[in-house]
């Protein structure tokens, strides 16, 4: 198969869907690798690198496009590269159909194969395509809100970790998945007070006794988040349904009850967000906005700040579903691993995954039709 690579063009994305090993191992395989020029030095990776492992430097993103039978990225396609769409084509990367109408009417319409790293399960139900990005997410919403409440960044001037004789800073955590445990992690170690707030009990006592107490832990209700939101110097959105819009957990009149200065980082934001005033995702040329005079965090592509790490770790789950995909072909791959068939979001015109359906009012295709 020729599997083919592209530059990331969103704003301030400097990762890469595959490093110089992946390539190393996909030919070996018998593939062909087509990397666009350049595609990998936002992460440390030069095309000598790559042409070494024995892929082909492409002049542009369209020769990828147009020569690739699959194509393998990090983030969503944008707009500009709807155009190289075409029926049969296999697209492999972040989608987030469920916060983006115009795109999966794109992938509808010209027929392509679309398939998320999102929605991809394991045999138990874990994500892992989205779990090593939601680990830098959760450790970076803790780092970028901490900077962010700094006065000469337009927040209340708190230091999280607090000194001595004076309290630490107040993180309340929506959200005890992948992204909230990693969030705690950070700022329990940073010497915050920490609440953690989710609707499972179980996932509440299993963090607890992983802290050893050390957290405060709150049943998810309208109540409970209202009282922690109003009293927190930095709220940390890590809601998440797979492939499914964010709900609003964090409503207008819940911000409103914050001190000055606060600050919220919605990381759910590439699903639509759970803080009901923030209406758009931001970027990190401009990342935050200030409303009721809290300071909004809500770029959709957090892990993209830290390149190198955030590409190692992405592609080394990535691979192996990148050569099952290239070996057997899509329909194969996918009916040889039930998980890996949860990612198709998209596939001859038809939406195959039911909360993408759902949240566009769009009809629902079981993948098993398709099939």
């Amino acid at each position: 198969m020729i599997i083919g690579v592209t530059r990331e063009i969103k704003t301030q994305e400097y990762r890469v869907a595959i490093t110089p090993a992946e390539v190393d191992a996909l030919v070996h395989a018998g593939h062909t690798v087509v990397i666009e020029d350049q595609a990998g030095q936002g992460s440390g990776f030069l095309n000598s690198d790559y042409q070494a492992a024995g892929a082909k430097i492409a002049r542009s993103g369209g020769e990828v496009w147009t020569q690739a039978e699959m194509v393998v990225k990090v983030k969503e396609p944008l707009p500009s590269e709807y155009k190289f769409f075409r029926p049969g084509l296999i697209i492999f990367t972040f989608l987030h159909l469920a916060a983006d109408k115009s795109l999966t009417l794109a992938l509808m319409e010209s027929r392509v194969v679309a398939i998320a790293y999102e929605t991809v399960e394991t045999v138990n139900g874990s994500l892992p395509l989205l779990t090593p990005m939601s680990e830098i997410a959760g450790r970076m919403a803790v780092q970028v809100g901490m900077t962010f409440l700094e006065k000469p960044q337009k927040g209340k001037g708190v230091l999280l970790g607090g000194v001595a004789g004076v309290h630490p800073g107040s993180v309340v955590i929506i959200g005890g998945g992948v992204v909230g445990t990693n969030a705690l992690k950070r700022a329990i170690g940073l010497g915050s007070r920490v609440t953690i707030i989710d609707k499972s009990l179980d996932r509440l006592r299993y963090l607890d006794d992983l802290f050893h107490g050390r957290i405060e832990s709150l049943a998810s209700n309208r109540y409970n988040i209202a009282e922690a939101v109003a009293q927190a110097d930095l709220v940390i959105g890590a809601v998440l349904i797979p492939g499914a819009l964010a709900p609003h957990l964090v409503t207008e009149a819940m911000v409103r009850s914050m001190q000055p200065g606060s600050v919220i980082v919605d990381v759910s934001i590439d699903q639509g967000g759970c803080v009901e005033t923030i209406d758009h995702p931001t970027t990190h040329d401009d990342p935050i906005f200030i409303k009721h005079d809290v300071v909004h965090y809500a770029v959709a592509n957090i892990p993209g700040a830290v390149p190198r790490t955030a590409t190692m770790a992405l592609t080394n789950a990535t691979l192996p579903y990148v050569e099952a995909l290239a070996k057997k072909g899509w329909r194969k791959a996918l009916q040889d691993d039930p998980g890996l068939a949860k990612g198709i979001n998209v596939s001859g015109g038809r939406v195959t995954y039911g909360a993408v359906a759902q949240a566009h009012g769009l009809d629902y295709s079981p993948l098993e039709k398709i099939l």
